[in-house]
This record gives structure tokens, C-alpha cells and sequence, in this order.
């Protein structure tokens, strides 16, 4: 059923650009706005797309100190700061810095703002999910941290429970960081291990701060893990976290370098399973938040083929028009993506991958190291949330 949905968009967002060979190509954002246009998702009932404006220094210290907001933008004149992370390998610095990520978390408290104003309404900002910036701190090809500013606008506004999921294959460090010891946001985090991939945390036992246990909840997944035992994974952790918590707005970070083609990353996760994680926080959000839900982009370093498609579904999945996996990809979009490299890719919007998983309670495999890591992660959390770690559902 179609629902209200705002996308924050302007092609300054482009801008935000750390130079050739850098893996977060912009690209990645015109050809997924593109492929949106072409599937006729931009002209979908209800999908209104919205101009993404700068955050204001006041917006962005809800979050950030103010000394290295002042760091940021004397990097977009030329000046580094490595002790901030401005001018390393992961994040260069360049002219218009501080406008370019400012625009990010523009567009996500747009949709933060929509989102809590209408009921139902979801928004997606996908060019926000920069999860791994820090109060005094770049990292990770993030800047500004978009979705900590938004739920902390969220929290001022009167929204009294958040709760933020994390599937990208990174940990959502940032975000859980920012709300560490704060009862009023339960962040859950499905990545990649750290003891294999960046940022190196976001283990079981990382269960939030002394005045908020149980409110940090990471589930961390061996390298080669597939789309049946991460979709079990996300189902799981999460799903019995958000019905006992009953969230007002759920915000979720949709980094598809969960994807098998990522270059960077070690999961063995297809176009088919982030549409199934996309359904099923949908699902959650109908059940839990009156519909309320703000879903962000984030990493996802195969720019041509698997950015594109994995969020054009999440817009679709959002907007209550989700298209058929086995969806042709539009000719002329196609032709835009041959223009930038050689050989064939896909040919629809499904690789074939799974959709469906045996849910936790119908049996628990000891043996299995994807069963071992949501048993641990459910004995470390669970009980500071009164869950039974074992029958939980």
C-alpha cells in the first residue's frame, strides 16, 4: 500500500567528493537517483522529493564539538588536521568539506522532520548513514554523523524511544557512541566482525553504558557470512529488541557493502537479501511505530551495479510500491552504466540470492559460527532488556 515518503535530494550532494580513486565515488548517488527516476519510483504515489539543505552550526552541535566544526571548515580552505582524521587516506580533504557533509545531515534531518510531523510517513536520505564521525573526530569516509544528529533533533522534538539498525557491514560506532549511556535510543548493529574489518568494535559483549545496559546491541558476523544466516541474524537480534522496546521512529543505515561484489568488505550478501532486511524493518516500523521510519544509505563501494539497485529498492520497500525482484533494468539506464566500464553486470534487479531464513526459534545449530555469534550476542543483551535469550522472538 503506498505511503508518504520524502527523499532529500539536490545534486550538491555530489559535492561531497574525496577525490579519483577514492572508493565513496559520488557517481554512486547520480546513477542510483537515475535508476529511481527510470524505475518511475520518483513519480510513485505519495514520494515527494525535497531540496537538502545545509545543517547549520547549531544542527551539526548537537553532535560535534564545536572546535572541530571549526577544524572542518578550515580543511575546506586547505588546512588538515590528521589528529581530527582531516587529510588521511580515508578521509582527504577538499574545497567545500564542511558545506558538502553539512548538506548531508541537511537531508537527514529533513527527513527526521518529516517523519515525526506525519503519521505514517517514512523518508529515505540516501546519501546520509555517515556512521563512523565521531564528536571531535572524521573516520571512515564520514565527516559529520547524520543520523546522531538526527535522533538527538528527534529526542528535543518529544520522541521518547529511537531505535536505530545498523546493516551495513561496518559497526555503526558513531551512532552507538553517541548514545551509549542514553536509555532513550537502542542502537543494534549487524556487521562484519571487528576482529576482520574496520573499525575493530562492536562486540556481544558492548551492551551500552552504566545508565543504559542493554541499549547497545551488536551482532558481529564472520567474514563469508550469506544472505540466509544474515537475514536470521538481523531477525533474530533485532526483532525481539524492537518489539520490547515498541520504538516511536526507527532509523535505520542501509550501507549495502554487505553486497558480495563490495571490494572492501568480506560478506557474501546479494541485492535479493538487503530488499528482504528492507521488508522486514518495514514491517517493524507498521507494527511498532505507527509507521514512522527514516532509513539512511551509507557504505557500498560497488558504485555501478549494487549501490544503485539496493537503494532503489529501499525507496520502493518504503514508499509501499516494492518492485519485483526480477524487474528488468531500464535500457537506457544500462547504457549510462556501460559508459563507465567494461563488461556486462546485471540484468535485472535480483541476483538470484535468498529471500527467506529459518527463524531462531525453529532450532539453533551449536556448531554453526553465524548461530554461535547471534547466541552470544542475545546472552549479552537480552537480559539487561528482561528477554530470554533462549526463547526470545
Amino acid at each position: 500500500m503506498p505511503c508518504p515518503v520524502t527523499l532529500p535530494w539536490s545534486e550538491e550532494l555530489l559535492s561531497y567528493d574525496f577525490g579519483p580513486g577514492h572508493p565513496m565515488a559520488p557517481v554512486r548517488l547520480r546513477l542510483t537517483v537515475e535508476l529511481m527516476s527510470e524505475l518511475g519510483l520518483l513519480q510513485a504515489p505519495g514520494v515527494e522529493v525535497v531540496e537538502a539543505r545545509p545543517a547549520s552550526d547549531e544542527e551539526l552541535a548537537r553532535v560535534h564539538e564545536r572546535a572541530y566544526i571549526a577544524a572542518v571548515r578550515a580543511a575546506s580552505a586547505g588546512v588538515p588536521d590528521r589528529s581530527r582524521g582531516l587529510g588521511t587516506t580515508d578521509d582527504p580533504i577538499f574545497a567545500g568539506m564542511h558545506e558538502a557533509a553539512a548538506r548531508i545531515v541537511g537531508a537527514t534531518l529533513t527527513g527526521a522532520r518529516a517523519v515525526w510531523q506525519e503519521t505514517p510517513a517514512r523518508a529515505v536520505s540516501i546519501a546520509g548513514g555517515m556512521h563512523h564521525a565521531m564528536p571531535g573526530r572524521a573516520g571512515g569516509f564520514c565527516i559529520y554523523n547524520d543520523a546522531a544528529v538526527a535522533i538527538s533533533w528527534l529526542l528535543d522534538a518529544g520522541c521518547e524511544r529511537v531505535l536505530y539498525l545498523d546493516i551495513d557491514a561496518h559497526h555503526g560506532d558513531g551512532v552507538e557512541r553517541a548514545f551509549w549511556d542514553d536509555p532513550r535510543v537502542v542502537t543494534i548493529s549487524i556487521h562484519q566482525s571487528g576482529q576482520t574489518l574496520f573499525p575493530g568494535t562492536g562486540f556481544a559483549q558492548d551492551v551500552g553504558g552504566p545508565h543504559a545496559r542493554g541499549s547497545a546491541v551488536n551482532l558481529a558476523l564472520p567474514e563469508g557470512t550469506g544472505d540466509e544466516a544474515w537475514l536470521r541474524g538481523i531477525e533474530a537480534v533485532a526483532g525481539p529488541v524492537v518489539g520490547q522496546f515498541a520504538p516511536q521512529v526507527i532509523v535505520s543505515q542501509h550501507g549495502c557493502d554487505t553486497h558480495r561484489r563490495d571490494p572492501l568488505t568480506g560478506l557474501d550478501i546479494t541485492i535479493d537479501a538487503q530488499r528482504a532486511a528492507a521488508v522486514m524493518i518495514e514491517e517493524w516500523a507498521v507494527a511498532h511505530t505507527d509507521g514512522r521510519w527514516l532509513a539512511t544509505g551509507g557504505g557500498g563501494y560497488d558504485v555501478l551495479w549494487t549501490v544503485p539497485r539496493s537503494w532503489a529498492h529501499l525507496l520502493a520497500v518504503s514508499a509501499g510500491v516494492p518492485i519485483p525482484a526480477a524487474t528488468e533494468l531500464p535500457p537506457a539506464w544500462v547504457e549510462r552504466v556501460l559508459v563507465l566500464v567494461d563488461g556486462e553486470g546485471p540484468g535485472t534487479m535480483s541476483d538470484g540470492g535468498a529471500a527467506g531464513f529459518r527463524r531462531w526459534t525453529e532450532g539453533y545449530d551449536p556448531a554453526d559460527p553465524v548461530d554461535q555469534a547471534i547466541a552470544a550476542t542475545r546472552r549479552a543483551a537480552f537480559p539487561w532488556r528482561g528477554l530470554d535469550p533462549l526463547t526470545a522472538e
